[in-house]
């Protein structure tokens, strides 16, 4: 054995050399951000088709404020439940139920329903859909650490505006070919492929074999936070909580209204039809998609300079806040390209506050 081992070649080296990083959490990302996207096509469907529904199920603007009313009270209680649930059962099992309960909930839009199946039918995906936003921080949070939790949330956050391009691009042509209920089993059906992938690709970093060592003490590279069990109840007694819910309500609401109200909005002051829509749609959530990631940059760029948590958070929220301002001057032009860009500038401005909020929760 020792004579072998002196005829080695003198060039061969066997001594190991330094671990592979890999970057498996960024395809994790792309999860997240193509969840979020199906999950904004699957509720902006109705705003784009607004017109087409009021007109063919004889709704007027009450009955769809009325319809857009359950979805909302509904997602506000899927945030609570949804939290719970995916804390209980693990972001992976938790996450993929939330998307397959509101993918057949939005498929059962296109039935021949009454307007109060409708109503419970759009509560249903309010309810279920609630699940994505907690499913995804919970997801960077286990896969990121915090100096690059803010540039991942702005990726995944960026779906939302994707799923807000490709719902006035696609929807027309879906209605012009198949009709308005085969438009919602269509743009529906998209969350079973991504829950299926889910499945395939997505693991705890701990114990995913795609992940290598570098990779997963890259991720672990933040102080472990202490483990505190709280209830509910105790978590109101944190100044934190009630700054997200604080910052959250005041800032959702207007979203959902450019969301459901923005078509609206652009066919009755600019009398565009239901294929004139889409430029002026595509274009301000275009931009808006810049807006998100360009908010969680900014945060996650101003960590690597040097400034603390807080400040870089806070500081990123403010620009974007300040961004949202002139939207008023929207309310006063007849130019609807003026108008578009007013409202562009203000979601994306939105989504970068929202980039970073939502970040929050992660630190």
């Amino acid at each position: 054995m020792t004579e072998l081992s002196t005829h080695l070649p003198p060039t061969l080296d066997v001594s190991p050399g330094p671990a592979r990083r890999t970057r498996y959490r960024w395809v994790v990302c792309g999860l997240l951000f193509f969840a979020t996207t199906v999950n904004y096509v699957d509720r902006a469907v109705i705003g784009v088709l607004k017109p087409t529904l009021m007109d063919d199920l004889n709704w007027n603007e009450r009955d769809f404020a009325r319809v857009i009313t359950c979805f909302q009270v509904a997602y506000a209680f899927g945030y609570l439940l949804a939290g719970r649930l995916i804390d209980l059962i693990g972001t992976r099992a938790g996450y993929a139920l939330a998307v397959l309960l509101w993918t057949i909930a939005a498929m059962l839009h296109g039935l021949r329903l009454s307007f109060a199946q409708f109503c419970l039918v759009r509560a249903g995906l309010g309810l279920a859909e609630g699940g994505n936003f907690p499913g995804a921080v919970k997801a960077v949070g286990e896969w990121f650490p915090k100096k690059e939790r803010s540039l991942a949330t702005g990726i995944f956050n960026a779906g939302s505006n994707v799923g807000a391009i490709l719902t006035p691009l696609t929807v027309p042509w879906l209605v012009s070919r198949y009709g308005w209920r085969a438009a919602f089993f269509i743009t529906g059906s998209a969350g079973l492929f991504w829950v299926v992938a889910w499945l395939i690709f997505y693991d705890r970093p701990d114990r995913h074999p795609r992940v290598s060592a570098r990779e997963l003490d890259h991720i672990r590279s933040d102080p472990p936070d202490p483990v505190l069990k709280i209830g509910w109840l105790g978590l109101l007694h944190y100044r934190a909580v009630w700054a997200f819910v604080v910052g959250l309500g005041i800032s959702a609401p207007i979203w959902w209204f450019y969301l459901y109200w923005i078509p609206g909005y652009l066919s009755r002051q600019h009398g565009l039809n239901l294929s004139g829509l889409g430029l002026p749609l595509v274009t301000i959530y275009l931009v808006a998609d810049v807006g998100s990631i360009a908010g969680g940059w900014l945060s996650s760029r101003l960590l690597k300079a040097g400034w603390s948590l807080t400040a870089a958070r806070k500081t990123a929220m403010l620009v974007c806040a300040l961004c949202v301002v002139p939207v008023f001057l929207c309310a006063g032009t007849r130019n609807l390209w003026l108008a578009t860009a007013l409202v562009a500038v203000a979601a994306a401005a939105h989504q970068g506050w929202s980039a970073n909020l939502f970040t929050l929760v992660g630190d």
